[in-house]
């Protein structure tokens, strides 16, 4: 402990001074937002031609700054799902009439593809549980195999905001059920508890390539009611009988549908910028650290953008999220560079791209990385740096939890700063940093914090404090010239999960202890991006890279999948869960 403070008493000493040496100008932020986030780049949209515009003009002042570009002369070009198509091959009949696309019926956006012609089961809300809490099965006494299944959206008590149903509610988790049970396709129908008005369900592009596996049509209530004609049922009588009895209610139609369902994913290429500061210590250049913020938008938003106002189209400038942070990573490399010479290691400059797709850019950097994974020693993530609270009077950093010595380097840098530095120590955290995290990297992340105008149309560049992020920058530049300068490497360490809760924010009662590869990048299971130490996988001797395919025998082929099974778990529970390892297909007996 001696040795480490008197290390980093001797880095404050040196860099005390650094920050008024070389300072970032708030002109320059500002310029860089008022660019980034301009009506004419319409909200930097990963995929766009305006979001390539965005990041020619970071990759430009890179090069100006006298860094060495990395890539493809500066780019790190990967694919994203920007868009879905639906064909004229999409069709419904059955006897007696026929439905009419995106009017009575449309595909969802990620289902399978083909034809099926087969008979229609109703099985109510889709649910088969069996637990100490809730036993409901709408599956019970029907014979789905090989057929339509036409199910209710949301649950039986949609007025219960604490209801049971809620962790098994969501559209993957029926879809799974029904494939579990052998259905072959599935009907989707919205009931007049969830949605007055009789409409389709919009087409939501989702941003990774894991389709249904069986085609799964949203039909529209006066579809549907043809399709129980001569059940003597409607959706509504239904609905009413399954809600006020409490019990499923599930049959036969005795109809018959043919359909063909065709949807082509639109694929288009987006890059993340990147830059090469070398240090000029001759065996510690060899080492990198990470400076990254994402720079990406929500484009005009819409549905399933992630846009607090869906119904609003308009451009989301984002200048706040993110082009404040993608500002401060060009404005480090503008002051940092001319202080090359007293650097030791070396310094990797980065704007992540489809940040707001699920940290697509970042995991793809960190799964291709432009030099050895090892070799990067530390990350300083931006994202949300530009609105300042007068009030409060402090900024966040998390993260310093991952490196035994971030805390004490951290509080001596602080000591004459105008603001507070709220130290966070988790590692994990919905920004790029947690995609180097998982791969056991020590985690810087700044910022701001979430304010009103977060993703909506009202996050423009008039509300930024420049003055204020021109300050936060010259703390992280001393930050970072501090750790580049250490004679040894930070000590990386744990601090706090390695996984999400999960998209819908809904905690699962339990987890496995990892971090799965939410872009849905492997075809045949799902991936594990990072294991948490002395977790569940990490005592069963899940590792890092494996692929699950099934837990207690039932399949999991994607994201979806393995938190549907997961939300069927029990504290206590012995579970085997099947992986590919190298190639090769082990069985993990985990206890929950």
């Amino acid at each position: 402990m001696k040795r480490l403070l008197l290390l980093v008493l001797l880095a404050g000493t040196i860099f005390s001074g650094f920050s008024q040496k070389t300072k970032i100008r708030a002109k320059d932020l500002h310029d860089y937002v008022e660019f980034l986030a301009s009506d004419s780049l319409k909200g930097r949209k990963p995929g766009t031609a305006e979001i390539n515009v965005a990041a020619g003009f970071i990759r430009d002042h890179f090069k100006a700054a006298g860094l060495k570009m990395m890539g493809e002369d500066g780019f790190q070009w990967f694919e994203i799902v920007k868009d879905v198509n639906l064909t004229e091959k999409n069709s419904l009949s059955f006897p007696g009439g026929e439905g009419i696309l995106k009017k009575n019926f449309i595909p969802l956006s990620f289902s399978g593809s083909g034809e099926l012609i087969a008979p229609v089961v109703f099985a109510g809300y889709g649910f088969d549980l069996n637990l100490d809490s809730l036993k409901w099965s709408d599956y019970k006494g029907i014979d789905v195999k090989g057929k339509w299944v036409m199910v209710f959206r949301a649950d039986p008590e949609l007025d219960n905001s604490d209801s049971k149903f809620i962790p098994f509610s969501d559209v993957r988790s029926k879809i799974l059920t029904a494939k579990d049970q052998g259905a072959a396709g599935m009907l989707l129908v919205t009931p007049k508890g969830q949605e007055k008005e009789d409409k389709l369900m919009p087409l939501v592009v989702e941003n990774n390539e894991v389709t249904a596996g069986i085609p799964v049509l949203n039909i529209n209530r006066e579809l549907a009611d043809k399709l129980l004609k001569t059940t003597g049922f409607t959706v509504d009588s239904l609905e009413h009988t399954i809600v006020n009895g409490k019990m499923p209610k599930s049959f036969a139609t005795g109809v018959t549908v043919k359909a063909t369902t065709d949807v082509v994913q639109k694929r288009e290429r987006t890059a993340n910028v990147i830059g090469l500061l070398e240090g000029s210590d001759p065996a510690l250049k060899e080492e990198y650290l990470v400076i990254g913020g994402h720079y990406d938008h929500l484009g005009f938003g819409g549905a399933g953008s992630g846009s607090r106002l869906p119904d609003t189209n308009a451009v989301h400038n984002g200048a706040d999220d993110n082009a404040s942070g993608a500002a401060l990573v060009m404005g480090l490399a503008k002051s940092l560079a001319p202080e090359r010479g007293k650097l030791k290691r070396s310094i990797i400059f980065v704007d992540f791209s489809a940040e707001e797709i699920g940290l697509i850019g970042s995991k793809y950097f960190v799964d291709h990385p432009p030099v050895e994974l090892k070799k990067m020693k530390a990350m300083f993530n931006f994202d949300m740096v530009g609105r300042f609270d007068k009030e409060k009077k402090s900024i966040s950093v998390s993260g310093t939890g991952t490196s035994v010595e971030a805390d004490s380097i951290m509080k001596l840098l602080e000591t004459k700063l105008s603001f507070t530095v709220v130290h966070s120590p988790d590692g994990y955290g919905p920004s790029d940093h947690a995609s180097f995290y998982s791969s056991n990297i020590p985690v810087f992340f700044f910022t701001t914090g979430v304010h009103m105008d977060y993703h909506t149309p009202f996050d423009d560049t008039e509300k930024c404090d420049f003055k204020a992020e021109k300050q936060i920058g010259d703390y992280a530049a001393n930050l970072v010239m501090t750790i580049d300068n250490l004679s040894k490497d930070l000590t990386f360490r744990e601090s706090g999960k390695k996984q999400s809760s999960g998209r819908s924010g809904r905690q699962l009662k339990v987890t496995l202890g990892v971090m799965p590869d939410f872009a849905g990048s492997e075809k045949k299971g799902l991936r594990i991006d990072g294991v948490t130490k002395d977790g569940p996988a990490d005592k069963g001797g899940m590792k890092k890279g494996d692929i699950i395919t099934a837990i207690n025998g039932m399949p999991v082929g994607d994201i979806y999948e393995y938190m549907s099974r997961l939300k069927k778990l029990k504290h206590g529970m012995t579970v085997n869960v099947e992986v590919i390892r190298d190639g090769k297909n082990e069985i993990l007996v985990i206890q929950l």
